[in-house]
C-alpha cells in the first residue's frame, strides 16, 4: 500500500501563487508525489506553527525539538515513535498530526519511505513524505 503524507495548507492551490512564491517547491513536490500515489492514501499533516516569531503561532521554542522529533520519524517509518506522539504538546504547537497518530495505528509495517520535501516556510513545518507500507 501507498501512504502520502502532505500538508493541508491553502497555500499549495495555484491560485494562492504570487510573484514570490515561498512554496512552490512545496507545490511543486505534493504534485509530483500526488502522482506517484495513484489510487492509495492522501494524510494530510504537518508540523508545529510556531518555529519564529512571524510564524501563525509565534515563536515557541519547544517547537523546533517538537517536529525535529516528528521529522525523524517520519524519515524512518517509525510507527511506533508517531503512536508516541505527545498530542497535548502538538495542539499547543499547532502541529496537525491527527491524522498521523491514527494511521500509525492501523499500519504494521513502513517498508519505503522517500521524502520530497522537508522546510518550514511561513514558520510552519511542512513535509511531503512517500511511504510504502505492507
Amino acid at each position: 500500500m501507498k501512504l502520502l503524507i502532505v500538508p493541508g495548507v491553502l497555500a499549495l492551490r495555484p491560485e494562492y501563487a504570487s510573484i514570490e512564491d515561498p512554496v512552490a517547491e512545496l507545490r511543486k513536490a505534493v504534485a509530483e508525489a500526488t502522482d506517484w500515489l495513484g489510487d492509495g492514501r492522501l494524510v494530510t499533516a504537518n508540523g508545529s506553527a510556531m518555529r519564529t516569531e512571524k510564524a501563525p503561532g509565534h515563536f515557541d521554542a519547544r517547537a523546533e525539538t517538537f517536529d525535529a522529533a516528528l521529522g525523524a520519524a517520519l524519515r524512518a517509518g517509525d510507527l511506533a515513535a508517531l503512536r508516541r506522539l505527545d498530542t497535548v504538546l502538538a495542539e499547543e504547537l499547532w502541529a496537525d498530526v491527527a491524522a498521523l497518530v491514527a494511521i500509525a495505528g492501523e499500519l504494521s509495517e513502513v517498508t519505503s519511505v522517500e521524502v520530497d520535501y522537508d522546510d518550514d516556510p511561513y514558520g510552519v513545518q511542512y513535509w511531503v513524505v512517500r511511504w510504502e507500507c505492507s
